[in-house]
């Protein structure tokens, strides 16, 4: 069984993705029983059906946008954003919208191209479910999580800069 990181522990992904064939489109696609993440066209193109079901979360690609799940972000277990490569941020972006803007308070899963080095940025934005690369080691990514000790600016995960939460001697007593 495949494994992931969750809330800074690996366990094992319960989830299967849900990929359309070059034959297959939104609506022809049958989602099957148990929990699945379908693209975000077969969300929106079959809604009405997969809505009911506790069992369906939807992963949007780097080009397609956050506000596109406004209407559902409080009832889907799980969003996953993808990254075809390393390089493309874009997904750093949909990840804080969905969880600033929007109010998610679901697993939110970095997929696709996801290495140890994005790990600690990614969380800052607000992932906390990331499936790295299969061909790199999920112990290794785990530790990419506590590369750095402190962060000096506002993120999702700390809404307070790092200067406002040191205690600075006054002149008084420097002196």
């Amino acid at each position: 069984m495949r494994k992931i990181i969750k809330d800074k522990r690996i366990v094992n992904d319960d989830w299967q993705m849900l990929m359309l064939a070059e034959n297959e489109t939104a609506e022809t696609i049958t989602v099957p029983t148990g929990a699945h993440i379908v693209p975000l066209a077969v969300w929106l193109t079959q809604k009405s059906v997969l809505s009911p079901r506790n069992d369906i979360g939807v992963w949007l690609a780097s080009d397609e946008r956050a506000e596109s799940l406004k209407d559902d972000v409080a009832s889907l277990p799980l969003i996953a954003i993808d990254f075809p490569t390393f390089a493309d941020g874009r997904g750093y972006s949909i990840a804080y919208q969905l969880r600033a803007r929007l109010g998610y308070k679901g697993e939110l899963r970095a997929i696709g191209d996801v290495l140890r080095d994005q790990l600690f940025y990614m969380a800052r934005v607000g992932f906390n479910a990331f499936a790295t690369r299969e061909d790199r080691s999920i112990d290794d990514a785990l530790i990419g999580l506590t590369d750095f000790s402190e962060a000096y600016q506002t993120a999702w995960d700390r809404k307070t800069p790092l200067f406002r939460r040191v205690k600075r001697p006054s002149a008084q007593e420097i002196a």
